[in-house]
């Protein structure tokens, strides 16, 4: 069907009617969409940086998660306005739904805390993942209020588009569109995250390329894209890849995430969960410098936060082609693992040295193999004039990985 009364793809005519945000756009707003927005649970994000630690090596790097879910949203109208002329997403995907994309889109960090993915990569059980949070946050309150009255929709709806739980066909391709090989959450933070952190990374793919080539697979269940859109799909996996090894883990930016994660890890039993996900960034900031003082982990967390930047600094390096026994002992080890694994060479380096080595000021930084980069995703590739074994104007699928 066609969405032509959305009133958010109505707005997208009008580019005065909207908020600019970098580089040089403009976000369509709707009333609706302005009342999501201007909720607290929404404005907490305007004081939640995308990337954190990442400003301690690029400077620049200091926008919003409020800021790149605007982006997020934007792509999310320009992703239906191509589908909507898809004849497998039009039979799959009615209005309603197609509102509760735009929402979950807009929406989807709603449940960020201060510096959580790095956190979370430790798998403290006193503190939650922030998709788990999501549902909870959109049921309550303002957001819960305007959901139903001015959209229309079940909060539990689009959260389940958010965290993936959706089990309907509509539920689980819009889903693909949030989070998948292609979605519109990493199209945008890619070429938003370069921008502010003054590198060109991952500006480096055709973005309208991509967006012309979305189309539906063959199952209807996800998204995939046509054969002209194959190169700036392999663009975006490489700026990614890129991205990784130059911005999100360039090794300073390791060594001040290895720096945050040892001091909640020394200060853990101080952790109120409840509150520290509803916090922004200053008041986590001010909560850790609290139960770390008169600890191990004050050194630490003055080099992070403190008035003089103090990172530890790379020793070695163990990677799985020069160092394979290391690396594989290491790699994949959970957080309290590699913590023993650092007290006890703590230990051996001060009886062979001489004098005392902090156990605290020995890392090991061995990211969750999670975070690797992966991709697959199909490409629909479109015969040429019949002749083909499947028959006049049909599709071929391939996959591309």
């Amino acid at each position: 069907m066609a969405y032509d009364a959305l009133p958010e793809l109505i707005a997208t005519e009008h580019a005065a009617d909207g908020i600019r945000i970098p580089p040089d756009v403009t976000v369509p707003l709707t009333a609706r969409v302005r009342a999501l927005i201007d909720t607290p649970e929404m404005r907490r994000l305007t004081r939640i940086s995308q990337l954190g630690l990442v400003a301690l090596v690029y400077p620049g790097a200091v926008h919003s998660r409020f800021e790149h879910s605007l982006g997020v949203y934007r792509l999310a109208l320009a992703f239906l306005g191509r589908l909507r002329r898809d004849s497998h997403f039009a039979t799959t995907v009615d209005e309603a739904d197609a509102a509760a994309f735009i929402v979950a889109a807009l929406v989807h960090d709603i449940g960020h805390w201060a510096f959580c993915h790095p956190l979370e990569d430790m798998g403290l059980p006193e503190l939650p993942r922030h998709e788990s949070l999501v549902g909870r946050i959109l049921a309550a309150g303002e957001p819960a209020e305007i959901l139903r009255a001015e959209w229309g929709l079940e909060p539990a709806r689009v959260a389940a588009l958010i965290d993936g739980t959706a089990t309907d066909p509509a539920g689980i391709l819009l889903h693909s569109l949030l989070s998948g090989p292609i979605d519109v959450d990493k199209m945008d933070y890619l070429a938003r995250d370069s921008l502010h952190a003054g590198v060109p990374y991952g500006r480096h793919f055709d973005q309208d390329r991509l967006l012309a080539s979305l189309c539906i697979d063959a199952g209807g269940q996800s998204l995939a894209i046509t054969d002209k859109g194959r190169t700036a799909a392999e663009l975006m996996v490489f700026a990614r890849y890129v991205m990784f090894s130059e911005v999100y883990w360039h090794h300073a930016v390791r060594a001040a995430t290895g720096m945050l994660q040892r001091a909640v890890w020394l200060v853990r039993d101080s952790i109120d969960a409840p509150w520290l996900t509803r916090a922004d960034e200053q008041g986590f900031i001010g909560w850790l410098r609290g139960a770390a003082e008169g600890t191990g982990a004050a050194a630490l967390v003055e080099g992070l936060f403190g008035p003089r930047r103090t990172l530890v600094k790379r020793v070695a390096t163990y990677d799985a082609l020069n160092h394979p026994d290391i690396h594989r002992a290491l790699a994949g080890c959970s957080y309290p693992t590699t913590t023993r694994i650092s007290a006890r060479l703590a230990e051996r380096l001060s009886r062979r040295l001489g004098m005392a080595v902090a156990p605290e000021t020995l890392l090991i930084d061995a990211p969750p193999a999670e975070r690797e980069v992966e991709f697959s995703l199909q490409v629909r590739q479109r015969p040429r004039d019949g002749g083909d074994r499947a028959g006049p104007g049909a599709d071929h699928w391939r996959s591309l990985a």
